[in-house]
Protein backbone atom coordinates (compact mmCIF):
# COMPACT_ATOMS: atom_id res chain seq x y z
CA UNK A 1 0.00 0.00 0.00
CA UNK A 2 1.58 3.29 -1.11
CA UNK A 3 1.76 6.45 0.96
CA UNK A 4 -0.90 8.28 -1.08
CA UNK A 5 -3.42 5.52 -0.42
CA UNK A 6 -2.66 5.54 3.31
CA UNK A 7 -2.94 9.33 3.45
CA UNK A 8 -6.22 9.28 1.54
CA UNK A 9 -7.56 6.64 3.91
CA UNK A 10 -6.59 8.70 6.95
CA UNK A 11 -8.26 11.79 5.49
CA UNK A 12 -11.45 9.88 4.71
CA UNK A 13 -11.46 8.36 8.20
CA UNK A 14 -10.95 11.78 9.78
CA UNK A 15 -13.74 13.36 7.74
CA UNK A 16 -16.09 10.50 8.61
CA UNK A 17 -15.27 10.92 12.31
CA UNK A 18 -15.92 14.67 12.12
CA UNK A 19 -19.22 14.07 10.31
CA UNK A 20 -20.34 11.56 12.95
CA UNK A 21 -19.45 13.97 15.76
CA UNK A 22 -21.33 16.79 14.05
CA UNK A 23 -24.44 14.61 13.68
CA UNK A 24 -24.23 13.23 17.23
CA UNK A 25 -23.85 16.73 18.68
CA UNK A 26 -26.04 18.54 16.18
CA UNK A 27 -28.40 19.85 18.86
CA UNK A 28 -25.56 21.40 20.86
CA UNK A 29 -24.02 22.93 17.75
CA UNK A 30 -27.35 24.35 16.60
CA UNK A 31 -28.07 25.74 20.07
CA UNK A 32 -24.73 27.55 20.22
CA UNK A 33 -25.11 28.92 16.70
CA UNK A 34 -28.49 30.33 17.71
CA UNK A 35 -27.01 31.71 20.92
CA UNK A 36 -24.28 33.37 18.88
CA UNK A 37 -26.81 35.02 16.55
CA UNK A 38 -28.89 36.37 19.42
CA UNK A 39 -26.00 37.46 21.65
CA UNK A 40 -24.36 39.10 18.65
CA UNK A 41 -27.22 41.60 18.61
CA UNK A 42 -27.99 41.88 22.31
CA UNK A 43 -24.48 41.70 23.76
CA UNK A 44 -21.55 41.56 21.32
CA UNK A 45 -22.64 44.70 19.47
CA UNK A 46 -22.00 46.74 22.59
CA UNK A 47 -18.96 44.87 23.90
CA UNK A 48 -17.06 44.04 20.69
CA UNK A 49 -18.50 46.72 18.41
CA UNK A 50 -15.88 49.33 19.42
CA UNK A 51 -13.09 46.84 18.64
CA UNK A 52 -14.57 46.31 15.18
CA UNK A 53 -15.07 50.01 14.45
CA UNK A 54 -11.51 50.78 15.58
CA UNK A 55 -10.07 48.17 13.22
CA UNK A 56 -12.21 49.32 10.28
CA UNK A 57 -11.13 52.95 10.81
CA UNK A 58 -7.48 51.93 11.04
CA UNK A 59 -7.71 49.87 7.84
CA UNK A 60 -9.30 52.73 5.92
CA UNK A 61 -6.48 55.08 6.90
CA UNK A 62 -4.09 53.09 4.71
CA UNK A 63 -6.23 53.58 1.58
CA UNK A 64 -6.21 57.03 -0.10
CA UNK A 65 -9.66 58.53 -0.52
CA UNK A 66 -9.17 58.67 -4.30
CA UNK A 67 -8.69 54.90 -4.41
CA UNK A 68 -11.43 53.95 -1.94
CA UNK A 69 -14.00 51.66 -3.54
CA UNK A 70 -16.98 49.67 -2.26
CA UNK A 71 -14.79 46.57 -2.44
CA UNK A 72 -12.37 48.09 0.06
CA UNK A 73 -15.20 49.05 2.41
CA UNK A 74 -16.73 45.58 2.31
CA UNK A 75 -13.46 43.68 2.80
CA UNK A 76 -12.43 46.12 5.53
CA UNK A 77 -15.72 45.60 7.36
CA UNK A 78 -15.48 41.81 7.10
CA UNK A 79 -12.28 41.66 9.22
CA UNK A 80 -11.82 37.98 8.36
CA UNK A 81 -8.44 37.53 10.15
CA UNK A 82 -9.91 39.01 13.35
CA UNK A 83 -12.95 36.73 13.30
CA UNK A 84 -10.80 33.69 12.51
CA UNK A 85 -8.62 34.60 15.50
CA UNK A 86 -11.65 34.85 17.79
CA UNK A 87 -12.94 31.52 16.50
CA UNK A 88 -9.55 29.91 17.15
CA UNK A 89 -9.60 30.98 20.80
CA UNK A 90 -13.22 29.94 21.27
CA UNK A 91 -12.56 26.53 19.70
CA UNK A 92 -9.51 26.01 21.90
CA UNK A 93 -11.47 26.88 25.05
CA UNK A 94 -14.33 24.62 23.98
CA UNK A 95 -11.98 21.72 23.23
CA UNK A 96 -10.19 22.04 26.59
CA UNK A 97 -13.46 22.28 28.53
CA UNK A 98 -14.91 19.26 26.72
CA UNK A 99 -11.71 17.26 27.27
CA UNK A 100 -11.87 17.92 31.01
CA UNK A 101 -15.53 16.90 31.14
CA UNK A 102 -14.89 13.77 29.08
CA UNK A 103 -12.00 12.78 31.35
CA UNK A 104 -14.12 13.22 34.49
CA UNK A 105 -16.97 11.20 33.02
CA UNK A 106 -14.65 8.41 31.92
CA UNK A 107 -12.38 8.19 34.96
CA UNK A 108 -14.65 9.21 37.81
CA UNK A 109 -17.89 7.84 36.38
CA UNK A 110 -19.66 11.20 36.61
CA UNK A 111 -22.18 10.40 33.90
CA UNK A 112 -24.53 13.11 35.16
CA UNK A 113 -21.91 15.84 34.66
CA UNK A 114 -22.81 16.60 31.03
CA UNK A 115 -26.47 17.02 31.92
CA UNK A 116 -25.55 19.24 34.87
CA UNK A 117 -23.41 21.45 32.64
CA UNK A 118 -26.21 21.75 30.09
CA UNK A 119 -28.68 22.63 32.82
CA UNK A 120 -26.29 25.25 34.24
CA UNK A 121 -25.88 26.82 30.80
CA UNK A 122 -29.65 26.70 30.29
CA UNK A 123 -30.22 28.58 33.56
CA UNK A 124 -27.63 31.16 32.53
CA UNK A 125 -29.28 31.83 29.16
CA UNK A 126 -32.73 31.88 30.75
CA UNK A 127 -31.52 34.37 33.34
CA UNK A 128 -29.86 36.54 30.70
CA UNK A 129 -32.99 36.64 28.54
CA UNK A 130 -35.37 37.24 31.47
CA UNK A 131 -33.19 40.07 32.79
CA UNK A 132 -33.36 41.70 29.36
CA UNK A 133 -37.13 41.30 29.44
CA UNK A 134 -37.32 43.16 32.75
CA UNK A 135 -37.44 40.21 35.15
CA UNK A 136 -34.66 41.08 37.60
CA UNK A 137 -32.74 38.06 38.80
CA UNK A 138 -29.56 37.91 40.89
CA UNK A 139 -26.41 37.46 38.78
CA UNK A 140 -23.19 36.02 40.20
CA UNK A 141 -20.18 38.32 40.28
CA UNK A 142 -17.19 37.30 38.18
CA UNK A 143 -14.18 37.82 40.43
CA UNK A 144 -10.96 38.90 38.80
CA UNK A 145 -12.65 39.98 35.58
CA UNK A 146 -11.31 43.52 35.56
CA UNK A 147 -7.60 42.80 36.02
CA UNK A 148 -7.72 40.01 33.42
CA UNK A 149 -9.47 42.25 30.88
CA UNK A 150 -6.91 45.01 31.47
CA UNK A 151 -4.02 42.58 31.04
CA UNK A 152 -5.41 41.21 27.77
CA UNK A 153 -6.10 44.78 26.62
CA UNK A 154 -2.48 45.80 27.20
CA UNK A 155 -1.23 42.87 25.14
CA UNK A 156 -3.69 43.56 22.32
CA UNK A 157 -3.31 47.36 22.15
CA UNK A 158 -0.24 47.45 19.82
CA UNK A 159 -2.02 45.18 17.33
CA UNK A 160 -4.76 47.74 16.67
CA UNK A 161 -2.25 49.64 14.51
CA UNK A 162 -2.58 48.10 11.03
CA UNK A 163 -4.75 45.15 12.12
CA UNK A 164 -4.43 43.14 8.91
CA UNK A 165 -3.21 39.66 8.07
CA UNK A 166 -1.43 37.92 10.93
CA UNK A 167 -1.71 41.01 13.13
CA UNK A 168 -5.50 40.98 12.73
CA UNK A 169 -5.56 37.24 13.44
CA UNK A 170 -3.40 37.66 16.56
CA UNK A 171 -5.67 40.49 17.72
CA UNK A 172 -8.69 38.20 17.39
CA UNK A 173 -6.91 35.43 19.31
CA UNK A 174 -6.09 37.78 22.19
CA UNK A 175 -9.47 39.51 22.36
CA UNK A 176 -11.13 36.09 22.40
CA UNK A 177 -9.79 35.73 25.96
CA UNK A 178 -11.55 38.87 27.24
CA UNK A 179 -13.97 37.84 30.06
CA UNK A 180 -17.54 37.57 28.83
CA UNK A 181 -20.52 36.00 30.57
CA UNK A 182 -22.15 34.88 27.31
CA UNK A 183 -18.88 33.19 26.32
CA UNK A 184 -18.76 31.35 29.65
CA UNK A 185 -22.27 30.03 29.01
CA UNK A 186 -21.29 28.87 25.51
CA UNK A 187 -18.17 27.11 26.82
CA UNK A 188 -20.31 25.32 29.40
CA UNK A 189 -22.55 23.99 26.62
CA UNK A 190 -19.51 22.90 24.59
CA UNK A 191 -18.05 21.18 27.67
CA UNK A 192 -21.18 19.05 27.99
CA UNK A 193 -20.25 17.25 24.76
CA UNK A 194 -17.37 15.54 26.56
CA UNK A 195 -15.39 15.34 23.31
CA UNK A 196 -12.67 17.90 22.45
CA UNK A 197 -13.44 17.93 18.73
CA UNK A 198 -17.17 18.25 19.33
CA UNK A 199 -16.49 21.06 21.81
CA UNK A 200 -14.39 22.84 19.20
CA UNK A 201 -17.13 22.44 16.57
CA UNK A 202 -19.74 23.81 18.97
CA UNK A 203 -17.65 26.89 19.75
CA UNK A 204 -16.94 27.42 16.06
CA UNK A 205 -20.71 27.52 15.53
CA UNK A 206 -21.06 30.06 18.35
CA UNK A 207 -18.32 32.24 16.83
CA UNK A 208 -19.98 32.01 13.39
CA UNK A 209 -23.27 33.15 14.91
CA UNK A 210 -21.71 36.34 16.26
CA UNK A 211 -20.10 37.31 12.95
CA UNK A 212 -23.11 38.77 11.02
CA UNK A 213 -23.80 41.47 13.61
CA UNK A 214 -20.13 42.45 13.91
CA UNK A 215 -19.71 42.59 10.13
CA UNK A 216 -22.83 44.73 9.98
CA UNK A 217 -21.35 47.10 12.55
CA UNK A 218 -18.16 47.36 10.53
CA UNK A 219 -20.05 48.06 7.32
CA UNK A 220 -22.79 50.35 8.63
CA UNK A 221 -20.96 52.19 11.38
CA UNK A 222 -21.87 52.88 14.98
CA UNK A 223 -25.11 54.87 14.48
CA UNK A 224 -26.73 52.35 12.14
CA UNK A 225 -25.57 49.52 14.34
CA UNK A 226 -27.22 51.09 17.41
CA UNK A 227 -30.52 51.45 15.55
CA UNK A 228 -30.31 47.84 14.37
CA UNK A 229 -29.45 46.70 17.88
CA UNK A 230 -32.41 48.58 19.32
CA UNK A 231 -34.86 47.01 16.86
CA UNK A 232 -33.49 43.46 17.11
CA UNK A 233 -32.94 43.75 20.85
CA UNK A 234 -36.68 43.55 21.46
CA UNK A 235 -36.84 40.04 19.98
CA UNK A 236 -33.41 38.82 21.10
CA UNK A 237 -34.16 38.24 24.82
CA UNK A 238 -37.20 36.10 23.97
CA UNK A 239 -35.04 34.01 21.65
CA UNK A 240 -32.43 33.64 24.38
CA UNK A 241 -35.10 32.39 26.79
CA UNK A 242 -36.26 29.92 24.12
CA UNK A 243 -32.66 28.77 23.70
CA UNK A 244 -32.38 28.24 27.45
CA UNK A 245 -35.56 26.14 27.44
CA UNK A 246 -34.18 24.11 24.53
CA UNK A 247 -31.00 23.39 26.49
CA UNK A 248 -33.12 22.37 29.48
CA UNK A 249 -34.89 19.80 27.31
CA UNK A 250 -31.50 18.53 26.07
CA UNK A 251 -30.30 18.19 29.67
CA UNK A 252 -33.42 16.19 30.57
CA UNK A 253 -32.92 13.89 27.58
CA UNK A 254 -29.30 13.39 28.63
CA UNK A 255 -30.48 12.11 32.01
CA UNK A 256 -33.42 10.06 30.74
Amino acid sequence: MDQDTVLLGLIESGLAHCANLAVANGSLIAALFGAGLVSGVTHCAGMCGPFVLSQVAERQKSIPASRMRDFHRLTGAALLPYHLGRATTYMLLGAVAAAVTGSLVEQAGLKWLSAALLLGAALFFLGYGLNRLGVRLPAPALAGESWWARWVGRLARPLFASPTGLRGYALGVLLGFIPCGILYGAITVAAASGDPLAGAFAMAAFAAGTVPTLVGIGALGGLAARRWRGAAGRLGPSLMVANGLFLTVLAWRWIA
